[in-house]
């Protein structure tokens, strides 16, 4: 059996062994690539951000993924708390969907997250997971060149080797507990994002600026248009909701479909493209 205790991450990606048998509050869409981490972590019980729920309810599918596997699972309204900071979730969230364990727990749609801190703390401890993240993050090269174009599932899959890229992602838009540094972690030409509903704070889209501020191109799609936490789908399915004003200059705008944008970019030149103007 796991330990015990309280924790609170930014992201799930944050999870370590350190997480086994926690009530976690984590920053995270609660899609199922996010669950399925969490549950690899073998955490107690877990509260993530609802990400606008979206295309597909994609941004709470790892609600049901972990009852499937009788493990408690909530989800806070973005409009109540940030996405992507942790501590704010804990502080502000309110509960906007719960799955099956969990409401057994105690926990229902309306409660705070305080309130649903305490009611999941006291779940039962359950074994240690038997298997490794057995739904890992996909990493798709979508065209080669002297612009690669990735689609990432998670933005905390860039590489430094990305520098130049594209990279697409599944990721919401929101910066990691605020942090600036947190935006993309190369120097790439151009970072879509998902915007998660775009939610309170605008929390949604607070990459956009953060990358503005390395001159470059960032956008985010509408959370109805793509499924979060699936970087084909923001290339295939999305729709441009928010861009910042780099992305702007290079003929981005809201309404545009992520190949749209990404097929402006490719048909530049790399150094009109990182010029910062």
């Amino acid at each position: 059996m796991t330990g015990g205790g309280f924790l609170i991450a930014d992201s799930v990606t944050h999870l370590g062994g350190h997480a086994a048998g926690c009530m976690v509050v984590c920053g995270s869409h609660g899609g199922t690539p996010s669950a399925a981490m969490a549950y690899a972590r073998s955490v107690r019980a877990v509260i993530f951000s609802d990400a606008g729920v979206g295309r597909d309810r994609a941004g709470i599918a790892g609600l049901d993924w972990l009852e499937s596997r009788r493990v408690p699972a909530a989800a806070v309204a973005h409009t109540s708390a940030r996405i992507g900071d942790g501590a704010d979730l804990a502080a502000r969230g309110v509960i906007s969907y719960a799955n099956r364990p969990a409401m057994d727990a105690g926990v229902r749609v309306q409660m705070t997250c305080a309130e649903a801190i305490a009611c999941l703390e006291s779940t039962p401890l359950r074994p240690a997971s038997p298997t490794p993240f057995e739904q890992g993050f996909g990493r798709y090269l979508l065209a080669p060149g002297p612009i690669k174009v990735w689609a990432l599932d998670s933005a905390s899959d860039v590489e430094a080797s990305d520098s130049g890229a594209i990279v697409v992602t599944g990721s919401h838009g929101g910066l990691l507990g605020g942090r600036a540094g947190s935006a993309v972690k190369a120097p790439v030409v151009a970072a879509v994002y998902n915007d998660a509903g775009i939610g309170i704070d605008d929390a949604g889209v607070s990459r956009l600026p953060a990358l503005e501020a390395q001159c470059i191109a960032g956008a985010v799609v509408a959370a109805r248009s793509a499924r979060i936490g699936d970087g084909r789908s923001t290339y295939t399915d999305g729709v441009l909701s928010v861009v910042n004003a780099v992305a702007a200059r290079l003929g981005a705008r809201a309404g545009m479909t992520t190949a749209e944008f990404v097929a402006t970019l490719v048909a530049g030149c790399a150094g009109q493209v990182r010029q910062c103007v």
